[in-house]
């Protein structure tokens, strides 16, 4: 049964709590015991206008732009090469044409890459994914464009299917610091969660990498405009989001502020 807008725009949501806060969920695991043979494909939105960085993104996209010397999504490429992952899925609209005659196939960085186009239509960051779901699978990773998030890729996916729920969300325990932290997070479960409507108890920030069974997406009407808060509510609202601590800090390059940073992280990196 398609999933009704009406049913997903609450922005705003608290979980009951029917269940003792003494009890910590199963789907929180931090480390990795057993190795994953197969990882999911990541899906890499990388469509957006990159307005906050105009005129920088005035000719270019943000994947594009220049971090420590090279390209961004060379650094982004580089670094889920490392976590394991063999297969990117990227969902390209706004100058996506650039990404892709430097990506390519993806093999010149140890990956499968294949694209996903918008069509020249605005579908939002749900409705990106709805239109990449024949590439993805059974299930997938969601990664933005502008993230670099150096946490343990296996690890949440192992997370995620230990769960037995279809989604999971990574958290990191911001305190407001880097960004507004959206997240009320405890005993290893999600109670509350809203880019909206803060409240005090709110110390975790979504981190900005999800993992989901492609059947959620596909309940979505096609060719309409859907963003990923209006799937994690509903989802939040049955229980049936799971979630995973990021011991990393984030990094994202859609800010002046967030690029510079990320190239003092790099900088370190090749020091050590």
């Amino acid at each position: 049964m398609p999933l009704k807008r009406s049913t997903v725009l609450n922005t705003s949501l608290v979980v009951p709590n029917t269940t003792s806060r003494s009890e910590t969920p199963s789907t929180h695991l931090k480390t990795r015991k057993t190795p994953i043979v197969r990882p999911l494909p990541v899906a890499i939105l990388a469509g957006g206008l990159g307005t906050r960085l105009y005129p920088l993104t005035k000719h270019t996209p943000k994947a594009m732009l220049p971090i420590h010397g090279v390209p961004f999504i060379i650094h982004q490429l580089r670094l889920l090469h490392s976590r394991g992952i063999k297969h990117v899925v990227l969902c390209v609209g706004h100058f996506g044409d650039q990404i892709y005659d430097f990506v390519g196939d993806g093999s010149a960085f140890g990956l499968k890459v294949e694209y996903s186009w918008d069509g020249g239509q605005e579908r939002g960051t749900a409705g990106a994914l709805r239109k990449a779901l024949p590439k993805f699978g059974r299930a997938f990773f969601v990664l933005y464009g502008d993230s670099y998030l150096p946490c343990d890729y296996l690890a949440v996916q192992e997370a995620f299917l230990s769960s037995g729920k279809p989604a999971l969300m990574t958290v990191f325990r911001n305190d407001g610091q880097w960004d507004d932290s959206n997240v009320q997070f405890e005993q290893g479960q999600i109670w509350a969660y809203s880019k909206l409507h803060r409240t005090q108890h709110m110390h975790y920030i979504d981190y900005g990498l999800g993992v989901f069974k492609s059947s959620i997406f596909a309940t979505l009407p096609e060719g309409e405009r859907w963003d990923l808060v209006e799937v994690y509510q509903p989802l939040l609202a049955r229980k049936e989001l799971a979630a995973f601590e990021a011991q990393e800090r984030f990094y994202e390059v859609g800010s002046v502020d967030g690029r510079r940073t990320l190239h003092e992280f790099l900088l370190g990196q090749n020091d050590d």
